[in-house]
């Protein structure tokens, strides 16, 4: 559900204390666990460690990502991949069919010679 109009956006006091009159330039990472806060135009070209609950993940903040979260760019949770035993097997025939290709293909150019 979006934030009240009448409100205006949510930005973190600390996190536009700590870029207030300064240049990105000046500074390095900027760490913060304020997710939740929006970020502004006054933040582009900044660099913050967004907090994911394990370590910080560092995010460049461009043009684009006005109005956004930060939070939107630091994923909390790792994909590590679908499938199980069957899938494993599916990957390793696949492996062996390209290398049993690969090597179809270096007899095959060594023979022209």
């Amino acid at each position: 559900m979006s934030r009240s109009l009448k409100k205006g956006p949510y930005v973190d006091i600390k996190l536009m204390k700590k870029i207030s009159g300064k240049k990105p330039a000046e500074l390095s990472v900027i760490k913060t666990w304020a997710r939740n806060s929006q970020i502004a135009p006054e933040m582009v070209g900044f660099t913050f460690g967004v907090h994911n609950g394990k370590q910080h993940v560092e995010v460049l903040v461009t043009d684009d990502m006005v109005g956004h979260r930060l939070g939107e760019f630091s994923p909390t949770k790792k994909f590590v991949r679908h499938g199980g035993k069957m899938q494993k097997e599916l990957e390793q025939k696949r492996q062996m069919a390209e290398i049993a290709a690969a090597k179809a293909a270096k007899e095959g150019s060594s023979a022209k010679k």
